[in-house]
C-alpha cells in the first residue's frame, strides 16, 4: 500500500473528536479478536500518527490506556477489555476498513460505525458445526499424537461432547470461565469410558487430544512473544494466565479420572496401536477445516490455511529428525512465519490468517498439561522436566518467528 501523507499534528483534542473515537474503537475491537500487545501497540500508533494524533497506547491482556495529546494536555481514556476468541474473518475486515480509512477512503465517524458492524456480526458457523469442528479437532490431533484408530474414535466423541459444553457455557455468560475445569473434568471421564468402549486404548492419547482446542499453548506462546518483544507486562500477565489455565485444567482431568474407580481392574495405560504413515495426510485436510471453523475464518481461507497448517508440521517433523525436537519446533515456527509474511505482503492481509492456525499443530500445550498432571501425581521430578521441556518449546517458537520476520519482512499491519 502506498504511504500517505501525515497529517498536521494535534495538540489539543476534543472529547468528541470522531479520530480518537474510531482508534480507541479500533484497538478495542482488535484486542477482543486475539491481537498481542506489542502489535496491537504499534497497529494503534501507526493510526494515531497517520491521522495526525500525538498517541501513546499501553495494552495489557484485559485492558487498554490510550493518552492523547501533548504531555502537559494530555486526554487519557483506560478500556476494559474482555479477552474473547480469536475471529479471523473480523480480524481481516477490520484490517481492509483501517486501511480504508488510512487512504481517506472513509472518514473516522462512519469508520467507528462500521467498527461497531463488525463486532456485532453473527457468527458465520452454526453450534452444530461448531461441535463437530471441535471433534474432528480432537481426532486428527489424536493421530498425530500417534494414536491409532481406537484413540482417534474416542477423541471424537470427547471432542464434540467438550464442544456442546463450550457452547453452552459460551452463552451463561459468567459460566464461561468454568470452561477449563469442567471441560477437562468431563474430558477425562469420558476417555475413560471410552478406553472400556474401544479396547485396548490409550486414555492419555484421548484425554490430551480431547482438550487440544483448550489447551492454552497458544496463549504461551504469544506470553513469550510479548516478553520477547520487551511488553513485559502484557507477557508475564498472560503467562500467568496460561500457567492457572493448566493448573485448573490439571485438577479437572484428576477429578475426571476417578471415574476408573467404575471399572475395577480395567487397564487404562494401553499404549496405542499407530494408523500407517499416509493418514497423516488426509488428517492435516481434515484438521485444516476444524481450525478454519473454531478461529472464524472464511471459506475462501481454507486453503491458506491448509498451506500453513502443512508446512508448519512438516517443517517441524523434519526439523526434528535433524536437530531435535525442541529445535524441530524452532524449524517449523521459522517456516510458517516466513511463508506468512510472504503471503501477508502478497495479499496484503494480516499474517495471523496463517500464522495463528498454523501454530496449532506446534504450539506445547500437550506438555503443560503433561507437567500438571505429573505433579498431581507426585511425580514431581517428572513434572519438572516436562515443565522445562515446553517452556524450550515455547521458546522455539517464538525464535522462529522472530527469525522468520528477519527472513521475510513483515506487512506493515496498517
Amino acid at each position: 500500500m502506498s504511504q500517505t501523507n501525515e497529517l498536521p499534528r494535534v495538540s489539543k483534542v476534543s472529547p468528541a473528536d470522531p479520530v480518537i473515537a474510531f482508534a480507541v474503537k479500533l484497538g478495542t475491537a482488535l484486542h477482543q479478536y486475539g491481537m498481542p500487545a506489542h502489535l496491537l501497540e504499534g497497529t494503534m500508533q501507526a493510526v494515531a500518527s497517520r491521522l495526525g494524533l500525538d498517541g501513546n497506547f499501553f495494552v495489557t491482556p484485559t485492558g487498554i490506556f490510550a493518552s492523547f495529546g501533548t504531555p502537559e494536555e494530555q486526554r487519557t481514556t483506560m478500556v476494559r477489555v474482555e479477552p474473547g476468541q480469536v475471529n479471523l474473518e473480523k480480524t481481516i475486515l477490520l484490517d481492509e476498513l483501517t486501511r480504508s480509512v488510512l487512504a481517506g477512503e472513509t472518514d473516522t465517524a462512519a469508520a467507528a460505525v462500521q467498527v461497531d458492524e463488525i463486532v456485532a456480526r453473527p457468527s458465520r458457523y452454526g453450534p452444530v458445526v461448531t461441535a463437530a469442528c471441535f471433534g474432528l479437532a480432537s481426532a486428527t490431533s489424536a493421530r498425530f499424537f500417534g494414536g491409532g484408530w481406537r484413540e482417534v474414535s474416542g477423541a471424537a466423541i470427547i471432542g464434540v461432547a467438550t464442544g456442546l459444553l463450550a457452547i453452552l457455557l459460551e452463552r451463561g455468560g459468567a459460566t464461561a470461565r468454568l470452561f477449563e475445569p469442567v471441560g477437562s473434568m468431563v474430558a477425562a471421564a469420558l476417555a475413560v469410558v471410552a478406553a472400556q468402549l474401544f479396547m485396548p486404548s490409550s486414555v492419555y492419547v484421548m484425554t490430551v487430544a480431547g482438550l487440544i482446542v483448550m489447551l492454552p499453548g497458544l496463549t504461551l506462546t504469544i506470553a513469550m512473544r510479548e516478553i520477547a518483544s520487551q511488553n513485559l507486562v502484557a507477557g508475564t500477565a498472560r503467562l500467568t494466565g496460561a500457567v492457572l489455565a493448566f493448573i485448573g485444567m490439571g485438577f479437572g482431568v484428576a477429578l475426571g479420572g476417578q471415574a476408573a474407580r467404575f471399572f475395577p481392574g480395567a487397564s487404562t495405560a494401553a499404549e496405542p496401536i499407530p494408523l500407517p504413515f499416509w493418514t497423516e495426510f488426509p488428517a492435516l485436510l481434515l484438521a485444516s477445516v476444524g481450525f478454519t471453523v473454531l478461529f472464524r475464518a472464511r471459506p475462501r481461507d481454507y486453503l491458506s490455511i491448509l498451506t500453513a497448517t502443512v508446512i508448519a508440521f512438516w517443517g517441524a517433523r523434519a526439523g526434528t529428525s535433524m536437530l531435535g525436537p525442541e529445535l524441530g519446533v524452532c524449524v517449523g515456527a521459522m517456516s510458517l512465519g516466513v511463508t506468512a509474511n510472504a503471503i501477508s505482503r502478497i495479499l496484503n492481509r494480516p499474517s495471523a490468517t496463517w500464522v495463528v492456525p498454523g501454530l496449532m499443530v506446534l504450539v506445547p500445550g500437550s506438555l503443560g498439561f503433561g507437567s500438571v498432571s505429573q505433579f498431581i501425581a507426585s511425580d514431581v521430578v517428572s513434572g519438572v522436566e516436562t515443565a522445562f521441556r515446553m517452556l524450550l518449546v515455547a521458546v522455539g517458537l517464538v525464535t522462529g518467528l522472530l527469525l522468520s520476520n528477519v527472513i521475510v519482512t513483515p506487512r506493515r499491519e496498517v
